[in-house]
């Protein structure tokens, strides 16, 4: 490892590090960029020109890489580039190697291994992609894939194939072919706009393909799939807001994974959004040592609601290929589910999903709370434990002569 720039710069710890209480808000701060312009530090595009996208930037800016994060930096661009936002690398925490959010964008070489049951496309988007860029897996909905770039790359990207074209994927959506397939086919109501991110486009080019989606007289209405919000909120601007609320319905799911992401420029930017008459879910995916205890994601799924966001999923992570040291178990993800449901508001409360993989989509995995069904009763327990019984006929009409309730008792 290049030893020569350690202990050359003088870093001072994110603002949303250390001790700090889950819940609490608190800016990323300028760190490095202290001496950057309000102008230049809030500019979106400045954000994007400034990316740390090679190693030597890496490690101007975080001299204590470890070997698995130096080798992977190195071979970064053979499978999904880096990059990260000055904002964003403000959160990590660099005296700590499993810090949540450097866990996150910086590459490790366990990236490199690939185990005989992972994927290049785990959700099987190519096999149900009519035209390219389109993927028409459901019957009523349709995802919309824009672009394959985004503001900083997440290293367990399901589409690690296609965004940054480190693969040679090659992607170049077209999307004349896109809405031509859109509107000859009227069973679609739903377009997701995904990609990469839909919001590094331009306002002028988002507004173009949000009025040619809305002139079809079946969409019903529209969604965008982001991160930018997270990674980027400088670029939640005025404009962008008021641009978006031309074309209500629309929804859209953000992505956070940790309650470190959710800042004061991230709760105002999403506020932003909230102030234009835009519905907010959220998507998290379970991740090893970075959300897969039940008190970190009680935190964030709370703090989420503070932030006027739903949280709307919670994905088991997909079998890409080079993510298993990032994938945090099923038993794990149940064990977080009992802990969100009864102890927060039901409003908090995602709903746990595996992305079937090879394309088979989301198939909900729930605790169960459902214990026997005993002949003209259900016997169900609660979150305490607690076990009931609720009348219902054999043939699910419900019971009319009175039915007998035994007393609850403890225990499953």
């Amino acid at each position: 490892m290049n030893e020569s720039l350690v202990g050359q710069v003088d870093y001072q710890p994110p603002s949303g590090s250390g001790s700090q209480n889950l819940k609490e808000f608190r800016s990323a701060g300028r760190g490095f960029w202290s001496h950057i312009p309000d102008a230049d530090w809030n500019d979106w595009r400045w954000q994007m020109k400034n990316r740390i996208t090679k190693l030597d930037q890496l490690l101007k800016y975080l001299p204590t890489l470890t070997p698995e994060e130096y080798s992977g930096t190195l071979l970064a661009n053979t499978k999904l580039a880096m990059g990260i936002t000055p904002y964003f690398f403000n959160l990590i925490d660099p005296s700590d190697e499993n810090c949540p959010i450097r866990r996150q964008v910086i590459p490790r070489i366990e990236e490199t291994n690939t185990a005989a049951w992972e994927m290049s496309d785990p959700c099987g988007e190519d096999s149900h992609s009519p035209v390219e860029g389109l993927v028409h897996r459901y019957p009523d909905r349709v995802l919309f894939l824009v672009t394959d770039r985004c503001a900083s790359y997440c290293r367990y990207c399901t589409r690690s194939r296609l965004v940054s074209n480190a693969t040679g994927y090659d992607f170049h959506p077209e999307y004349d072919k896109q809405i031509a397939y859109i509107a000859a086919h009227p069973e679609i109501r739903d377009v997701l706009l995904s990609g990469g991110d839909p919001l590094l486009l331009s306002d002028e080019k988002l507004e173009n393909l949000l009025s040619r989606l809305r002139a079809i007289p079946h969409v019903e209405f529209l969604r965008i799939g982001t991160r930018i919000p997270i990674f980027l909120p400088q670029r939640i601007t005025p404009e962008l807001t008021a641009m978006l609320r031309k074309f209500h319905p629309l929804f859209m799911s953000v992505h956070s994974n940790h309650p470190r992401e959710l800042t004061t420029e991230v709760r105002d930017a999403l506020g932003r959004l909230a102030d234009a008459g835009i519905p907010l879910g959220n998507q998290s995916v379970l991740l090893k040592d970075v959300n897969d205890t039940p008190e970190v994601m009680k935190a964030h799924v709370q703090k989420l609601l503070m932030c006027r966001v739903k949280p709307y999923y919670i994905y088991q992570c997909d079998l890409i290929s080079g993510s298993a040291h990032l994938r945090a178990s099923v038993r794990q993800g149940l064990e977080i589910m009992e802990q969100l449901r009864g102890h927060t508001t039901g409003y908090g409360v995602p709903q746990y999903v595996i992305d079937a993989p090879g394309g088979g989509g989301k198939v909900p995995i729930n605790p169960d709370y459902i214990l026997k069904r005993d002949g003209e009763r259900i016997i169900i327990r609660n979150f305490e434990g607690q076990v009931f019984e609720y009348p219902e006929a054999p043939d699910g009409s419900p019971e009319v002569s009175s039915p007998r309730f035994d007393v609850a008792v403890e225990g499953r």
